[in-house]
């Protein structure tokens, strides 16, 4: 998969909603119940992080959900690119980016939200040939206004910023025409999910996918 091909495959699965819930998932047979209400609520693209041990079953688990997009994120190694594969994802994503993560991901088919948090890493990546990438942190690396700063000399780049965005501030970040879509964790708070309480993820859900871009 070539670097233009695989921003495009994103840009897709960035244009499903404005919000890409992140999550981090402690017991895999949440799973199913979590991808089932966040893909109701109107939110189909889910990032499953991989900071626990159980994260790669959560996204088999949540590949079985039909209408949604399920995604690998903190992906770090080449293993890390095969593993999200071979587990389901249908898209990773990286709180930054290497030449072996880009090529893992290019030789896997695997498309790829490289993250960057400056001009030349944007630049960096452009270079190559990805044209949508993560803002990380975002909220960390001056928020809105950075990024705001970041696409007036490269306007060709689009985002999708995650790190600190909650319902309060994302509209900031929606607002910005370099902006598809934010990365967020506030759609599937732990409290909820560790009471499987699917209707309430789903009305945050709902929430999100209202929101205008």
């Amino acid at each position: 998969m070539t670097p233009e091909h695989a921003s495009e495959l994103a840009r897709k699965i960035c244009d499903l909603a404005p919000v890409v819930p992140v999550l981090v998932i402690k017991d895999a047979a949440q799973a199913e119940g979590l991808a089932r209400a966040l893909v109701k609520g109107g939110l189909p693209a889910l990032e499953v992080t991989l900071r626990t041990p159980c994260a790669l079953e959560a996204i088999s688990e949540m590949a079985k959900v039909a209408g949604g997009a399920v995604g690998a994120g903190t992906l770090l190694t080449t293993q890390d690119v095969e593993n999200a594969k071979k587990a389901g994802a249908t898209f990773g994503v990286s709180p930054g980016a290497t030449d072996r993560l880009l090529d893992a991901c290019e030789a896997n088919d695997l498309p790829l939200l490289p993250g960057a948090a400056t001009s030349s890493e944007v630049m960096r990546l452009l270079e190559r040939g990805y044209t949508v990438q993560k803002f990380f942190p975002a909220e960390a690396n001056g928020g809105a206004p950075a990024l705001k700063a970041i696409g007036a000399p490269l306007p060709q780049v689009k985002f999708c910023p995650t790190g600190g965005i909650s319902i309060k501030n994302v509209n900031d970040y929606l607002s910005l025409s370099n902006v598809l879509c934010c990365g967020g964790s506030w759609v599937a708070p732990s409290d909820l999910v560790d009471a499987g309480d699917w209707d309430g993820i789903e009305a945050l859900a709902r929430e999100a996918a209202a929101l205008k871009r």
